[in-house]
């Protein structure tokens, strides 16, 4: 896991390692079979696309992510019915990815403004709307919103620190750091107003944390470990990320009642990360397998099963899940290192 001495890597492309499963996943490829009661669905690209991924879904089977044009442009995507949306881009911008979605549609993610840099933004009803920055900040994303439209995320601060935020009525509010930190992250906010993400600490580690009610609560680490992230919250205040072990891999774990509890990998891995979390407490991710490559998993009632890959793929990572229990994420192909896919049981 990475910590705050490059924020901007670990925030901006390690978060739910959709861009680092790519990584992982430009290997040689082996066919894998989905879980024996899900299908996998290749969602597609963008036109001159080859290269998209999928991030949470609602319950109205929405998810959105992002697709790589032919000319390198990355471009906010939306996926509904069958079709592959382009949701725009700043005036002047060339780049925009999203990274979180709620029931109303309106997704979150960023999206490059005519300088350099990209700023938070708002995908809704067609129309591209900046979030804003902290004071003297250039810099800023959004990964998570709520059905109340409250988004979380990070900005820049005037000193080029990455602080975590609240993007609300058009407020952008800095909710600060762990005590004795100078980076932090909000990855997830629930309909209660909780957010989740990291910050790091005096000792200079990374601690996954709560905000709740003005107070950011340390969320420690899995025994042995001096690292973690949370990645998602759900309603019932259940919690799920990624912490270090004493192993020195980091696992997936699951957060509730004051307990991190262990969820392990698959079968032959050694390392795992927990994406999502829906209202019935299933967990979704991506594991490390005994080939060393990484595949998508389903993690309930205390058993974590492999989700599988498209046909020739290799890899795949599971970022989001509804409580349908539809899975949005991406996998490999026979010619791609990613392609955005629904793994579903057919109940839609």
């Amino acid at each position: 896991m990475q910590t705050a001495c490059k924020p901007m890597i670990h925030v901006h492309y390690v978060h739910r390692t959709l861009t680092a499963f790519i990584l992982l996943t430009i290997a040689a490829f082996q066919p894998a079979a989905a879980h024996q009661n899900y299908t996998i669905k290749d969602l597609g690209t963008l036109p001159g696309s080859d290269l998209s991924t999928a991030g949470p879904i609602n319950e109205r089977g929405q998810t959105v992510g992002y697709s790589i044009l032919a000319n390198g442009e990355q471009h906010a995507t939306l996926y509904e019915h069958g079709k592959v949306i382009d949701l725009g881009l700043f005036d002047g911008g060339t780049s925009a990815g999203a990274y979180g979605i709620n029931e109303r549609g309106q997704a979150v993610g960023y999206a490059f403004i005519a300088t350099e840099y990209p700023h938070a933004a708002l995908f809704d009803k067609g129309a591209v709307t900046d979030l804003g920055l902290l004071p003297g900040g250039d810099n800023s994303t959004a990964y998570g919103i709520n059905n109340r439209g409250a988004a979380v995320g990070y900005s820049f601060d005037s000193t080029r620190a990455s602080h975590a935020v609240l993007f609300e009525k058009g407020v952008v509010t800095n909710l600060g750091t762990l005590p004795g930190g100078f980076y932090s992250s909000a990855n997830s906010i629930n309909d209660r107003g909780q957010i989740v993400g990291w910050s790091t600490t005096s000792d200079n580690n990374q601690h996954a944390f709560l905000f709740d009610k003005g107070v950011m609560t340390n969320l420690g680490a899995l025994p042995g470990g001096n690292s973690s992230a949370a990645y998602a919250i759900n309603n019932r205040g259940q919690v799920v990320g990624s912490s270090s072990t004493a192993g020195g891999n980091d696992h997936a774990f699951l957060y509730e009642k004051g307990v991190m509890i262990d969820l392990g990998t698959l079968p032959g891995g050694n390392s795992s990360t927990a994406h999502s979390i829906n209202e019935r407490g299933q967990i979704v991710g991506s594991s490390s397998i005994a080939s060393g490559n990484s595949h998508a998993f389903l993690y309930e009632r205390g058993v974590m099963t492999d989700l599988g890959t498209l046909p020739g793929g290799d890899g795949s990572n599971a970022s989001g899940i509804n409580d349908l229990g539809e899975i949005s994420g991406s996998s490999a192909t026979a010619y791609s290192p990613s392609h955005a896919v629904l793994w579903s049981t057919e109940r839609r």
